[in-house]
This record gives structure tokens, C-alpha cells and sequence, in this order.
């Protein structure tokens, strides 16, 4: 049997799987740290299974860079206002942060904040909010209303120059522009398979579109078109 050390101020996890997790659930007013992150009772939690844009980044729109990650976290904290927030933890990640589904007044915060497009899906840990995010995408709300370096490609240093992003494939929808980025490749077998952000070999997949390799907005179009997703 698992067992926790417990003070949620400094849990650690032991040994279990993220199903299996089991804590009290954290409820109180909230702090806004970031996009994904907020703190209860002097407890920092993270938002399951998404991730905003980093406090510091920076995103492009109409021609001009904005500070997204600060305007992630401002879009957070005005959804919150003074109301009380009920976290039902399902992990410890590395740095002793509980991981939790969050909400207000029933409404779950994680999902409305990638469905406002303030945060992106995290698949790499959970596909639970890419129908947010697919949604976010085609109405080109928050991020998606221009062009940006996934939060998670931010945080290793791998930010596109300006003529990179340019050089991106884009989706329009109304007036509004934002990016494909499902990646899909051709293998040496011939087997088309696509790439999801986050995913294990997503950066190393190089996309030739005179080979036949191509971009997707969103895994049902994959799907559709023939290809299927990567087991990693």
C-alpha cells in the first residue's frame, strides 16, 4: 500500500500512479501565480493536464509582440475574482506542487482556460482538454489570435524567430489567424503518422510538404486525412 507524508505544504509522493492518487480536496481563496498555476492556504497547485505561457513570454499578434503570459494570468484571475476555488488533487509533480483539477462555482478552470485559449492542451500528460483547445484554435480566442512558441518549447530555449513564425503553416478562421501544429510525417515505411505538441519525437519531426508530409489544426482532421497518432 502507497503511503504520503502529509502537510500539503510539503507533500511528497512516494511511489503511485496518477489514477490512484488520493487527497482531500483543497478549497479556499486563490492566489494567482501564472496561467497554470495558483496557491491555496500557502499551497502552490498546478492545473492538470494544461499549460499557459510563461510569465515572461512573449507572443505575437497583428504584427506585434504582447506579453501572453502575463495576459494568461490576468485572464485566470479575473475568471477567479473573490470566489472560492475547490482543487481535487491527482498528483505531486517534481518540484512538491499538487497537480488538481480546479473550479469555481462548479466550472472547471482548467478546461476554461484552455477553451478561452489562455493555455494549451499538455498531452503530453493528458488529452483530457484538446476539445478545448480545438475549440480555442478555430474561434482564434487568447494566444491563437496570432502566433506563439508553445510554453513548453519556450521553457528549453527553443523560441522561433520572427521569420520562423512566419514561416509557419496557419489556420484561418473568420479574421483571425493561429497555428497548425500537428505535425504529419511519412515514415521510411511509408506509414503516415502525426506528431502532437509535447509528444516524444514532435521536436525532432522535420514536416517536407513536397514528400507529401503535411499540417493539422486538429487530430480529427488527422485522422481523417489517413494519418494516425504516434504511440509516443
Amino acid at each position: 500500500m502507497h503511503r504520503f507524508l502529509v502537510g500539503l505544504s510539503s507533500l511528497v509522493m512516494l511511489s503511485i500512479a496518477p489514477a490512484a492518487f488520493a487527497a482531500a480536496d483543497i478549497i479556499g481563496q486563490a492566489s494567482v501565480i501564472d496561467g497554470d498555476t495558483i496557491e491555496i492556504h500557502g499551497q502552490r497547485i498546478r492545473l492538470f493536464g494544461i499549460d499557459a505561457p510563461e510569465h515572461d513570454q512573449l507572443c505575437e499578434a497583428g504584427g506585434h509582440q504582447y506579453r501572453c503570459g502575463q495576459q494568461a494570468s490576468l485572464a485566470l484571475s479575473d475568471q477567479i475574482g473573490s470566489k472560492s476555488v475547490d482543487c481535487v488533487p491527482r498528483d505531486v509533480d517534481q518540484y512538491g506542487r499538487v497537480v488538481a483539477v480546479c473550479s469555481v462555482t462548479g466550472e472547471d478552470l482548467n478546461a476554461w482556460m484552455v477553451r478561452h485559449g489562455w493555455a494549451l492542451a499538455y498531452r503530453h500528460y493528458s488529452t483530457a482538454y484538446v476539445p478545448d483547445e480545438d475549440t480555442a484554435r478555430m474561434a482564434g480566442g487568447g494566444i491563437w489570435r496570432g502566433t506563439f512558441d508553445a510554453p513548453w518549447d519556450w521553457r528549453r530555449g527553443q523560441r522561433r524567430s520572427a521569420a520562423h513564425v512566419q514561416s509557419q503553416p496557419l489556420v484561418t478562421s473568420g479574421t483571425t489567424t493561429g497555428q497548425c501544429l500537428i505535425k504529419g510525417n511519412i515514415s521510411s515505411k511509408g506509414e503516415r503518422i502525426y506528431h502532437v505538441p509535447g509528444g516524444e519525437y514532435y521536436d525532432a519531426t522535420r514536416i517536407d510538404t513536397s514528400k507529401g508530409e503535411r499540417w493539422f489544426c486538429t487530430e480529427a482532421e488527422a485522422v481523417a486525412a489517413g494519418w494516425r497518432r504516434s504511440k509516443l
